[in-house]
């Protein structure tokens, strides 16, 4: 009996075995709803990010809902991400402000990207030129001219004092351009968008999901975009770089994130839930429609972005002299 009896061990332990790999996703898997922390207001990118993914989630069975908390340049909603159990159930969309600040050395309740475990990379967007319709200037080359002539007459607004649209406006504007242009800082992307529509600021230096539905309508003229090729979208605007200012290209990106401490299992277990609906054909329809580009990987890749991202911002701040507040 000793064969068949280890024959029938043998067959269960294999069983076993094969429930407990099963069962692990749903181990993996929190057991209340996911919180999915956006550090921006309503209609900014990352909002319009988690939103989707919030609702793919909970149409797949997992309830999921977000929660907009901004202020501070988007530090509120990343410290308390940090601060959240390691549980898997609490999520945060970062975006390229998360290495900006620690970049200008602003001091922080968290470390950059130490505090938070990286999940995925989400989407790229390329940054853009936009103007008031009213504005004299229909390319760059002309904005350039009527700048020059009118010296601080004119001004742009940016989501913040030290975020990314700030330092790149800097860098293209003053540094690079040697414009006399002011500085008008909101809280979050969506209310520099509505004073520049609504003509209290001129210029803008922002992503293009959330200036593209405005620039559709005809309440924003755009100029340009900051990246190596034309956006698809918008095929007649040239690219900074063929309107003669080269070595400026600056991407908008978003990731996801976890409290550091999360279980191993449970990133990747997330890594791949977010990568299954990242593929599906109506999410890639609706992100290409917003102007996005889906950027989907491991964890170690999302890593290396990061590291990458701190270096290049540590350099546009020293080269810029810009100072945290």
């Amino acid at each position: 009996m000793k064969g068949p009896r280890r024959i029938l061990i043998s067959r269960i332990v294999a069983i076993g075995l094969a429930l407990s790999a099963i069962a692990q996703p749903v181990r993996a898997e929190c057991p209340q709803p996911i919180k999915i922390i956006v550090s921006y207001p309503p209609g900014s990118p990352d909002d319009m990010i988690a939103r989707l993914l919030a609702q793919k989630l909970s149409e797949a069975g997992k309830q999921s809902h977000v929660e907009n908390l901004p202020g501070a340049g988007g530090m509120i909603g990343t410290a308390t991400a940090a601060r959240a159990l390691p549980d898997g159930c609490t999520m945060v969309i970062v975006n390229q402000n998360f290495v900006v600040q620690s970049a200008m050395g602003v001091k922080l309740s968290y470390q950059v990207p130490d505090s938070l475990a990286p999940v995925t990379l989400l989407v790229a967007a390329p940054e853009t030129i936009a103007v008031n319709p009213a504005l004299p200037a229909t390319n760059i080359k002309e904005l350039i001219a009527l700048v020059k002539a009118n010296p601080g007459k004119y001004n742009y607004a940016s989501p913040g004092y030290g975020s990314s649209p700030h330092l790149a406006s800097e860098r293209l504007f003053k540094q690079t351009l040697g414009l006399d242009v002011v500085h008008v800082p909101f809280q979050g992307g969506p209310p520099a968008v509505t004073s520049t529509v609504a003509g209290h600021t001129q210029l803008l230096h922002l992503t293009l999901p959330i200036v593209a539905p405005l620039v559709r309508d005809g309440k924003l003229r755009l100029l340009a975009v900051a990246s190596k090729t034309r956006a698809p979208e918008f095929p007649d605007v040239p690219t900074l770089e063929e309107s003669g200012i080269p070595s400026h290209e600056v991407e908008f990106w978003n990731g996801l994130m976890l409290p550091k401490e999360t279980p191993d299992d449970k990133i990747d277990f997330r890594q791949r839930q977010i990568g299954r609906i990242m593929a599906l054909q109506d999410v890639q329809d609706r992100l290409a429609t917003l102007g996005y580009t889906p950027v989907n990987g491991p964890p170690n890749v999302f890593a290396a972005h990061l590291q990458t991202e701190v270096d290049k911002w540590r350099a546009i701040v020293r080269d810029g002299q810009v100072k945290p507040e």
